[in-house]
């Protein structure tokens, strides 16, 4: 008894301090249009291009690859560049922006420095290729899953730099009859929450003021050169923004903590959702991994209009201040504002000109969802951050014998359990095929006596009809801890690893923890989605240790050894140790606050005698002496229904 208090309140204090640990690094990932799609959006509106702004891109372009041929493709696009790209164009840039980068300059320099760039648009490359096989939701979920996975590899801050702020997502709407001049100016009004319209507006506001000084002829080739490509940078980087403005994940709004932005995110992603744009233009927006032409079309239409404005003032075709044409940044430079770091809008000068164009393209923005209250769009849940919940469960065992030596013969048993439990949902925090969930349950078992005989066998016609009294294992009770956490590679790794990371490299922490809810270092843990639900191996994930006889008296067994004439009853405490190797479970459904699921579980584990055993009846027995006893080992199935309630997380 002192030995099973000492380990469930080890097991509280591993998972409480995990669950603190893993909360800190638990964060949405922010993409909208995943990287194929946000260059195909690219590649799109600049086929749409009349030929003279054409020749001006292309012109632009020429002049950025000087010093960077070999990494930059010699088109400004490359619709047929396939898997193993060599190169990167212009379109890719739009992927690789807030995403793969923090800032304009950090982009560039990714893009014309990194060694794994590359390997980015390869794997992404294979997603594309993935995503147009792909004709049933299960496999368009593997195809993402394997390519975050992958991506995580490649790209080192990959997780770290999502989710920390809400560029990514348009700013709810205040009033159902806010104007959009109103909405614009108070989208990147200072201090205001990030959100794309700001963010957008940021950097078009940065490539226009760059291209404005490329009109200009007092400039060196040099400079000229620098010039065009940090104008570039910050209009592919403003680019991001606004093919995100078109996701139907993204349009929603951003109110709300982080487990129901991602689910109200996943949820209209994949369902859709009738908008209308501040023209008055009305569609169905789809989302990430979703895109059909019809998204590219109104996202392009939309995108052609900024990258005019820029090519315009290129030429010299619109004007600027020249207040506004020296602004405080270096011109030569991409511009440095940090979209992961800041939390909200940084004040900034604007030119009249320049915002009344901004408003021009923002016109063909989705007007976005309410904000909280009356008329809100329903919001869901993802299924992460702290939960208390109930879970039951019935099970079936085949046994290989009995407790004592003699009883070889095989036998079922039934059970069922119930048990409460606190812990931490990270399921899907990449996406859905993810699962990084943390709990601790305690509870009771009450085990059916099982289906063969004290003596292994029924051959005996004088006992048949004593039924369970002969069972070699009789019904019982038990006090069941159950223990569940991923594992980076190998089980309970994060116990140590986490811990020791959490002071000396958080970030490092973060990926470790994300890789391995994702699956882990081997990703052989990762969650298979079919048509009929997600199938897990989870050897090593989680474990249950069930104490029999605990708090009462022992157990009682009946022993009749093969070739003695006197039977007897002994008492035994014994310890049940089992490993879940495969689950089932439906696809998740979408909630509020509160979900209920069933789960299969295929497990196996070890049944192990204590060191008490008594005769209670008969002298006879000891003179015999006690008989030897033998660990059993089992396999089995567990039907669980999985109850839990969702605390609300800081809003972020």
């Amino acid at each position: 008894m002192i030995y099973f208090s000492k380990l469930i309140i080890t097991e509280m204090k591993i998972t409480i301090y995990l669950a603190i640990l893993l909360i800190c690094c638990y964060a949405m990932p922010a993409s909208a249009w995943v990287y194929p799609e946000h260059r195909e959006i690219m590649m799109a509106a600049i086929k749409k291009l009349d030929p003279k702004r054409r020749a001006i891109l292309d012109q632009l372009w020429a002049s950025a690859r000087i010093g960077h041929e070999t990494r930059l493709c010699e088109s400004v696009i490359e619709p047929d560049q396939g898997v193993n790209p060599q190169c990167l164009d212009y379109a890719a840039w739009t992927g690789i922006a807030a995403d793969h980068s923090v800032s304009a300059q950090d982009m560039t320099n990714i893009v014309l420095t990194s060694p794994w760039i590359l390997k980015v648009a390869d794997i992404t490359a294979w997603l594309k290729v993935g995503l147009d096989k792909s004709q049933k939701r299960s496999s368009r979920i593997s195809e993402v899953r394997d390519s975050d996975i992958k991506l995580l590899r490649a790209d080192p801050e990959y997780v770290s730099r999502a989710g920390k702020n809400n560029g990514h997502f348009l700013l709810p709407l205040p009033a159902v009859n806010t104007k959009p001049e109103v909405y614009f100016a108070l989208c990147y009004q200072a201090g205001t929450e990030m959100n794309t319209v700001g963010s957008y507006t940021w950097f078009h506001i940065s490539a226009l003021s760059k291209a404005a000084l490329l009109n200009s002829k007092d400039l060196t080739p040099e400079q000229r050169t620098a010039l065009a490509l940090s104008t570039l940078a910050d209009e592919a980087f403003a680019a991001h923004f606004l093919e995100d403005s078109f996701t139907s994940g993204h349009v929603m709004g951003i109110w709300g903590d982080a487990a129901k932005r991602k689910g109200t995110h996943d949820y209209y992603n994949e369902e859709g959702l009738d908008v209308n744009t501040w023209q008055g233009k009305q569609m169905v927006l789809m989302g990430d991994a979703t895109m059909r032409k019809e998204d590219i079309g109104w996202t392009s239409d939309a995108l052609l209009k900024s990258l005019e404005q820029m090519l315009d003032a290129v030429s010299g075709t619109i004007r600027f201040d020249r207040a506004f044409v020296r602004d405080d940044l270096s011109p030569a430079t991409p511009d440095t504002f940090n979209v992961s770091k800041a939390m909200v809008m940084p004040s900034r000068p604007i030119d009249h000109n320049a915002m009344i164009l901004c408003d021009t393209v923002l016109m063909a923005f989705p007007i976005p969802g309410l904000t909280a209250g009356m008329g809100e769009f329903p919001r869901f849940r993802a299924e992460m951050g702290p939960f208390a919940g109930v879970s039951g469960a019935a099970n079936l065992n085949y046994l290989d014998g009995g407790f004592f030596d003699y009883q070889k013969g095989y036998g079922v048993t039934a059970g069922l359990e119930l048990g409460f439990r606190v812990g931490l949902g990270m399921e899907g925090v990449l996406n859905e095929a993810g699962d990084g969930l943390v709990f601790l349950d305690l509870g009771g078992r009450i085990d059916l006596s099982s289906s063969q005989a004290y003596d292994g066998s029924h051959d005996n016609p004088d006992l048949k009809g004593y039924g369970s009294m002969i069972s070699a294992i009789p019904s019982r009770f038990g006090i069941t801890v159950r223990f569940r956490l991923p594992f980076f590679l190998i089980p309970g790794d994060l116990v140590i690893l986490a811990p020791v990371l959490a002071l000396v490299s958080p970030n490092s922490m973060q990926r470790i923890v994300t890789t391995a809810a994702n699956g882990g270092l081997i990703p052989w843990q990762t969650g298979l989605p079919t048509p009929v639900g997600r199938f897990q191996f989870v050897l090593g994930r989680e474990v249950a240790i069930s104490m029999y006889g605990v708090g009462k008296k022992s157990d009682t067994y009946s022993v009749f050894p093969p070739d003695e004439l006197i039977g007897s009853y002994y008492k035994l405490n014994t310890t049940r140790f089992e490993f879940p190797i495969v689950e089932y479970r439906p696809f998740r459904t979408y909630s509020s606050r509160q979900t209920g699921s069933l789960l299969f579980q295929l497990h196996a584990g070890f049944d192990v005698p204590g060191r008490r055993a008594e005769a209670t009846q008969g002298q006879e027995i000891f003179q015999l002496g006690l008989p030897a006893t033998r660990t059993i080992w089992y396999a089995g199935i567990r039907l669980v229904f999985d109850y839990r309630y969702y605390f609300s997380g800081t809003k972020r």
